[in-house]
């Protein structure tokens, strides 16, 4: 069996005194869409932030491609090939669509994704490269951010609340997407309030419930009631 490019073990995360994630672990497999479910404060953003290196808070054991990342900083893991598109998407608002992408290239590292691939995969970003990135609709500014961290060429990318804010048909054409970003290569964990969009995405499913997992697997596996239960506890 080969070895899971992501491997998370007894991982614990607080904010001050207060405890977020409380020894969770699971492997990611090469190639492999993880969705990440559960109800707000979960513990899914904080589970994000620790894996790439935002959170240093934290006790348990992290790898990534054979190499202990735990304790190292947010610069260090990009390199590595982890890239967070964050919840809010956190553009720089003083810089352009384009250097918004740049910005994401600056890791060096090689890969398939460049400027001209991702205008050729959201044309629009072409059409509004100069323009400041909040200037554009919130969809649009999904797609930079989404740029933006594939310019870093990762291994793993990671997705947080992809839809929030957006509406139904932009998200639709988002997820429509998503195929021929994957089709690369990619590993993603993607988080995603909308739980049938998340789990009709993805290969298998992590829920967590209070910083705990409450359940995995793969959804054809789980009943709609029982996922239901591990997502809210009733």
């Amino acid at each position: 069996m080969s070895e899971p490019l992501l491997s998370v073990e007894a991982l614990e995360a607080f904010y001050g005194d207060a405890r977020a994630l409380d020894g969770v672990g699971f492997t990611l497999a090469r190639g492999e869409t993880l969705a990440l479910i559960g109800a707000n404060g979960a513990g899914k953003s904080t589970l994000l932030k620790s894996i790439c290196g935002l959170l240093a808070s934290k006790t348990g054991r992290i790898a990534f491609a054979g190499q202990e990342i735990t304790r190292l900083t947010a610069d260090a893991v990009v390199k590595l090939g982890i890239a967070l598109v964050p919840e809010g998407r956190r553009l720089f608002p003083s810089l352009s669509v384009e250097e918004n992408l740049t910005l994401g290239g600056q890791v060096g590292r090689k890969g398939p994704w460049s400027p001209a691939a991702l205008f050729d995969l959201f044309p629009i970003l072409k059409e509004k490269r100069h323009q400041p990135s909040t200037s554009l609709s919130g969809g649009q500014q999904q797609m930079v951010a989404i740029g933006r961290a594939l310019m870093s060429n990762p291994d793993l990318l990671m997705l947080d609340e992809l839809s929030l804010g957006l509406a139904p048909v932009v998200i639709k054409d988002i997820y429509d997407l998503l195929p021929q970003i994957t089709g690369r290569g990619l590993t993603v964990i993607l988080v995603e309030q909308d739980v049938t969009r998340a789990l009709a995405s993805a290969n298998r499913f992590l829920c967590l419930q209070e910083g705990r997992v409450s359940l995995t697997g793969l959804p054809r596996e789980h009943t709609r009631a029982a996922i239901t239960h591990a997502y809210f506890g009733t």
